[in-house]
């Protein structure tokens, strides 16, 4: 079952409940405006099975929440290796708003740095 505690979201399932709650949606209405089967939602919500990352796209876009925020509750990301790789490779960031100001969004530059943290630890 989702978790959620002091208001903050623990879990994808907590998640998916908090955006059925501030959209009024019911379970069969949230699958069909993101485009996946009721059973999928049902099974995100008991903690059955998590989003791939492309309904973790389409989670994000729905709910107005960063993709990399999305994929860290649906355990694609660690939080703290997401927070870590934010902090720890601004120059990464500044490149790539410079040299793709049009093509890579903050989500996108965020999950490239938590790839390059990745690849560093290794």
């Amino acid at each position: 079952m989702a978790v959620e505690q002091e208001g903050e979201i623990r879990d994808i399932g907590g998640f998916v409940k908090e955006v059925m709650r501030r959209r009024n949606k019911k379970p069969a209405q949230l699958a069909r405006d993101i485009g996946v089967s009721h059973a999928t939602i049902l099974r995100w919500l008991s903690g059955e099975d998590i989003p791939r990352t492309e309904s973790c796209s389409k989670l994000a876009r729905y709910s107005g929440w960063p993709l990399a925020d999305v994929l860290a509750l649906a355990g694609h990301i660690p939080n703290k290796a997401f927070t870590q790789a934010a902090e720890e490779l601004p120059e990464f960031r500044e490149y790539a708003q410079r040299k793709y100001p049009k093509l890579l969004d903050e989500d996108e530059v965020s999950m490239i740095e938590v790839l390059i943290e990745r690849r560093r630890d290794r």
